[in-house]
């Protein structure tokens, strides 16, 4: 049996690093790599790290406006298909990757199957949501990672193809988290190319969407708060994002902003296992900071992850200084009875999924 996987951004490299160790044992796995995350921190060192095989085709395509880059995907991908003639498609999340794999699939009548399906913000200005409830709507079987997917799923018609299954990501960091060790086993490397300790005491910031980082104002309240507080800040740069975060934090005097390039997975394990709190516009990132009991404030206008929410573990708040400081200040409450994430063995039951829908085509 032959399935085709579609990968393209950091998040999806870390769940399929969880689940194609699982399904090689039974199928047989065409890896295709849309190339969304190009740069080598962003892409080759998750392939080398987390020990996923080299893909089979990496199709090169990032840049440009959403619609450009979805459709050169899905032309892309459908060459591949067609080649290829898998019987059965696994998607991840919601990137644009998802969804042209999804499309291009689904026209060739090859059964999709979408993990991480269900997630909803309630909105359609943000992209991912229109990628997540189109590759929901066209796909044969939906793997949910909690309770409230399966709710949103419902609501829409959908539960008979869907299935509660666990957060792959869970699973990655209860199978790598131990390989991580420490952050002061790592030298961090700067965006001059050189490479610096990493402090005792620090906080965790990542900061990466369109919505925070396009207008400067926004971006310098984020950064400004960081600076404002005790210890350090680590912040992985973003490359797209890398020019104006080093021009404010010349122009504005910020000493204890320690910018770097973007990291490993297994390096970010680490830093969110011993930052003293975790300031992220990532949906990865605040459900790994929830793993590993370390507050979390979500800068953004929707929830994303409501299970992270409960006692305080997870605040969201707007590009403010001001906001930032004041959920950062408050306490949370961690009842290590609240697993709302899966028993870390969503891998198997993805690769159950996927294998099921392509079963019923014998």
């Amino acid at each position: 049996m032959k399935i085709a996987t579609v990968v393209g951004a950091r998040p999806q490299f870390i769940k399929a690093a969880v689940v194609s160790r699982i399904l090689r044992l039974r199928a047989q796995e065409i890896l295709i790599h849309t190339g969304q995350h190009y740069d080598h921190n962003m892409s080759d060192i998750f392939f080398e790290e987390l020990e996923i095989p080299k893909p089979d085709y990496n199709l090169g395509i990032s840049g440009g406006s959403h619609g450009q880059m979805t459709g050169a995907m899905l032309a892309a991908i459908e060459e591949v298909l067609i080649a290829e003639k898998p019987d059965a498609l696994l998607v991840y999340g919601d990137t644009n990757s998802t969804l042209a794999a999804a499309l291009a699939a689904v026209k060739l009548h090859i059964p999709v199957c979408h993990a991480e399906a269900g997630n909803r913000l309630g909105t359609f200005e943000n992209p991912e949501e229109v990628n997540r409830i189109c590759t929901d709507h066209v796909s044969t079987k939906l793997l949910a990672c909690t309770e409230s997917a399966m709710d949103f799923l419902a609501a829409e018609g959908l539960s008979a193809r869907a299935e509660l299954v666990g957060d792959p990501m869970y699973d990655a960091f209860l199978f790598y988290g131990a390989r991580a060790g420490t952050p002061d086993r790592h030298a961090l490397l700067g965006l001059d190319g050189k490479k610096y300790a990493i402090p005792e005491r620090f906080y965790y910031l990542t900061c990466h969407r369109q919505e925070n980082t396009d207008e400067e104002e926004k971006l310098v309240n984020i950064l400004r708060a960081m600076d404002s507080l005790d210890v350090p800040t680590i912040y992985p740069v973003h490359p797209r994002n890398r020019e104006r975060a080093a021009a404010i934090k010349e122009e504005y005097g910020l000493e204890k902003l320690l910018f770097c390039q973007p990291v490993g997975y297994l390096t970010s394990v680490a830093l969110v296992k011993h930052a003293e709190k975790v300031v992220t516009d990532s949906g990865g990132l605040q459900r790994e900071a929830f793993f590993a009991g370390k507050q979390c404030v979500t800068v953004f206008d929707y929830v994303v992850w409501p299970e992270t929410m409960r006692g305080g573990r997870n605040r969201l708040a707007k590009p403010d200084a001001k906001d930032i400081l004041a959920k950062l200040t408050a306490a949370q409450t961690v009842d290590p009875d609240y697993r709302p994430f899966g028993d870390g063995h969503a891998g198997d039951r993805i690769a159950c999924g996927i294998l099921s829908i392509g079963e019923r085509k014998v």
